[in-house]
């Protein structure tokens, strides 16, 4: 799966980054809820004056999906012999 990154000023106007989103096909079926909870974090993000520079996506995710569908949004598949 490919990741991209978000960099912004937030209202303070400090530099704040968003790591781990992921990139999906459009015809995904997880596409617009990820679109809605990006836009939803990054408008979050924006308002607070905190100290952290750097979030991650994926972790938001973890706390704010159902497992299920985090687990079927996220899957690795397992690796052959280690590699």
């Amino acid at each position: 799966m490919l990741f991209k990154s978000l960099e912004f000023k937030n209202v303070v106007g400090q530099k704040v980054k968003v790591m781990d989103i992921p990139v999906l096909a459009e015809n995904s079926t997880y596409n617009f809820m990820i679109q809605v909870r990006l836009q939803t974090f990054v408008a979050s993000i924006y308002k607070e004056k905190s100290l952290k520079k750097c979030y991650s996506f994926k972790e938001h995710l973890k706390k704010v999906m159902k497992w299920p569908d985090y687990e079927q949004l996220f899957k690795v598949g397992e690796l052959k012999n280690n590699a």
